[in-house]
């Protein structure tokens, strides 16, 4: 993290409209300039950016510019922006405190965003928990966790099974549990994670589509 510096109301206005041009390659390298260059007065303008910027690469190079300002300064104004109600506005502010990684920040992340509604925000969720998790909290987040077993698509399914992987054996009686759970999208899910936890290398779409073949003959229980 560089030290930040107080610019100019030059510099200041400068960048304020580079970071709202209409063009990305502007707004790209505006926040590029505030990185290089931080300046804590412009760290509610990049959170607020962070909410509606549409292009995904002008939104990394927002979160690296916040991860070059003093965690004093960025976390207490991200976890605010947690409770927004714009979808991408949480979903980024999630991403930018795993990338941060303040442990501070864990209170923040509540049941309620580990299993929002929406989709990108869930997964941000899961990643940041991961990421911040107090050692002896994991079962804890793990139980949360292995609520969403089910959920989504593809990359959805991938991005929940990666989380709970990340945290290990204590994953372990959850996966059972789901195992034998009513619906065969959570059945399918859990056992293709565990599949995943025993051989990384297997492939999740390997490990789901064995997964479904294990459910639709009834042969979970003799799974585990």
């Amino acid at each position: 993290m560089a030290m930040p510096r107080q610019g100019t109301e030059t510099d200041i206005v400068r960048a304020s409209r580079g970071l709202e041009d209409g063009r990305s390659s502007v707004r790209l390298r505006a926040a590029m300039a505030v990185g290089t260059s931080p300046d804590q007065r412009f760290v509610d303008r990049l959170i607020e950016r962070c909410a509606v910027e549409p292009d995904f690469h002008v939104r990394d190079m927002l979160t690296w510019a916040l991860t070059r300002h003093p965690a004093s300064s960025t976390v207490p104004r991200l976890v605010e922006e947690l409770r927004s109600d714009r979808p991408q506005a949480r979903s980024q502010a999630l991403h930018t405190l795993s990338k941060i990684g303040d442990r501070s920040a864990w209170p923040a992340i509540t049941r309620a965003l580990l299993s929002d509604a929406d989709d990108e925000v869930a997964r941000a969720a899961w990643r940041t928990a991961v990421a911040l998790v107090p050692e002896g909290e994991e079962p804890g987040l793990a139980a949360v966790l292995a609520t969403q077993l089910g959920r989504g698509g593809r990359e959805v399914q991938l991005s929940l099974s990666r989380a709970l992987i990340a945290l290990g054996e204590v994953i372990t009686p959850m996966l059972r549990a789901a195992k034998r759970d009513p619906d065969r999208r959570v059945r399918a899910h859990a056992i293709a994670t565990e599949r995943l936890l025993r051989d990384p290398e297997a492939g999740f779409e390997f490990a789901i589509e064995e997964a479904k073949r294990v459910v639709a003959l009834g042969t979970t229980a003799q799974e585990g």
